[in-house]
């Protein structure tokens, strides 16, 4: 989201935007699952989220001892040791109410003129929360360099949001650094975002996601070369080590995507549509799905991300004035019913994606803040990096996780928390599907988010 890159992503989102507005009000049949609806979309600890009480993101450990950075290749990366302000992930007792995750993530995660990065950095100290950044790597590559990323099915030097230019280089990598300090995640976005059917990363191979996921680590670890920075700082990571998950471009591709990130030793991934439900593998990955949440007004549902909310609200990035102050509220409000009715139910994570954009005048910008500021704080609730919870999700008992899952959206455990947990469960089988889960909330999702 460099200062190169951004012009032309924000010319080429309002194309997208214009053209799926028309789509954005197609409902998805009742009763439709998870799977069927990927093809029509595109797309804090302890009580109080205390950063001093267990659980939190830091809490409850000693500051990892400091270690001597050893730089990795030229130097754009290094390892300085363990990550400060990491959680210790606890198994559940039995009878004990699981904690209610929430997942705050950004999509090309860049520092360009709005400062955003920077100030969602702030926003995530103030109230004890670890996010996800996901970076896109050609924001780590100059723009007289664009002929280094060799993108499938298209030519040398191309990408559909643009590069970067060196001081926005060294902007990002300044936040990206100070970012993993505090205790957040590194994902990526990948690189040239190619959508739809020319090309777009729906269309890609295996062997094709490997290259781009590969060019990808490559422009983190080599961005003091390719941008003549060579006096700035490394990033503190060991990128082949930290990155184990990832959001893919307009949602599309992802059958691909997850077979070629299993076998490269990925951990999750975030690139599909789900309910609000307790998540499981998907070829050894945790599926972390986006999520179906309300829209206030409306009897159907969207996506839990700014994008969604904006191509159903307005169909631009430019839309009337006058209604920004409601946009923002209804995508604060919706997403906040999407809390209560995990919080109060089956206490499933709540999955939220968002990018560091303006869209009809920042309104959703505030509408995450806010968000933030009413669920990080409440008892119970850990606000945590998609790192954190598949740590977390790894460390129960998979016959726990199997109970949790057969739980609807909303569900209250039957007889209470205490005696739905109350000894290690005999292996359940998954949640019901197909007509035997189906809702009677009609949704329409937006098409594929642009960032």
């Amino acid at each position: 989201m460099g200062r190169t890159g951004h012009t032309k992503e924000v010319g080429w989102m309002k194309a997208t935007a214009q053209r799926f507005a028309v789509r954005s009000a197609v409902r998805i049949a009742v009763g439709v699952t998870a799977a069927t609806l990927v093809a029509g979309v595109a797309g804090c600890g302890g009580p109080g989220g205390d950063p001093g009480k267990e659980g939190a993101p830091g809490a409850g450990k000693q500051a990892p001892p400091k270690v001597a950075p050893r730089l990795i290749g030229d130097g754009s990366t290094a390892f300085t040791g363990v990550q400060p302000r990491q959680p210790k992930p606890q198994r559940l007792k039995p009878g004990q109410r699981p904690p209610q995750f929430v997942v705050f993530s950004w999509d090309g995660a860049g520092e360009d003129s709005q400062k955003l990065f920077s100030h969602f950095r702030s926003v995530g100290r103030k109230y004890g929360v670890a996010m996800t950044y996901f970076l896109s790597g050609v924001y780590l590559l100059p723009e007289e360099k664009a002929e280094l990323y060799l993108p499938p099915q298209h030519d040398a030097g191309r990408s559909d949001i643009g590069f970067n230019d060196v001081e926005g280089i060294r902007d990002t990598v300044r936040e990206l650094r100070a970012a993993w300090q505090e205790g957040n995640e590194v994902g990526t976005h990948f690189n040239g975002h190619f959508c739809g059917a020319d090309g777009g990363v729906g269309t890609w191979s295996v062997e094709e996601w490997k290259s781009e996921i590969s060019q990808a680590k490559s422009f983190v670890k080599n961005w003091r070369t390719n941008s003549g920075l060579r006096a700035e700082a490394p990033l503190p990571f060991d990128y082949d080590k930290e990155l184990i998950g990832a959001r893919t471009p307009c949602l599309e591709g992802r059958k691909n995507f997850v077979r070629a990130a299993s076998e490269l030793g990925f951990r999750y991934d975030t690139s599909g549509v789900n309910d609000q439900v307790w998540p499981e593998r998907d070829n050894g990955l945790w599926d972390l799905s986006m999520q179906l949440v309300p829209f206030p007004g409306h009897s159907y549902e969207t996506l839990s991300m700014d994008y969604n909310f904006m191509i159903n609200q307005s169909g631009t990035v430019h839309g009337e004035p006058a209604l920004h102050r409601l946009w923002g509220d209804q995508m604060r409000d919706g997403l906040v019913r999407a809390f209560d009715r995990a919080y109060h139910g089956n206490r499933a994570p709540l999955i939220i994606g968002n990018h560091f954009e303006s869209w009809n005048g920042g309104t959703y910008m505030r509408a995450v803040e806010e968000t933030i500021a009413t669920v990080c704080v409440r008892r119970d609730v850990r606000c945590v990096s998609f790192r954190q919870l598949a740590d977390w999700l790894d460390a129960q008992d998979p016959r726990v996780l199997g109970k949790l899952r057969t739980l609807e959206v909303g569900e209250r455990p039957p007889g209470g928390w205490p005696a739905f947990l109350a000894e290690r469960p005999a292996a359940v089988a998954g949640r019901a599907t197909g007509d035997s889960a189906q809702r009677d909330v009609p949704r329409v999702i937006a098409p594929a988010e642009p960032g």
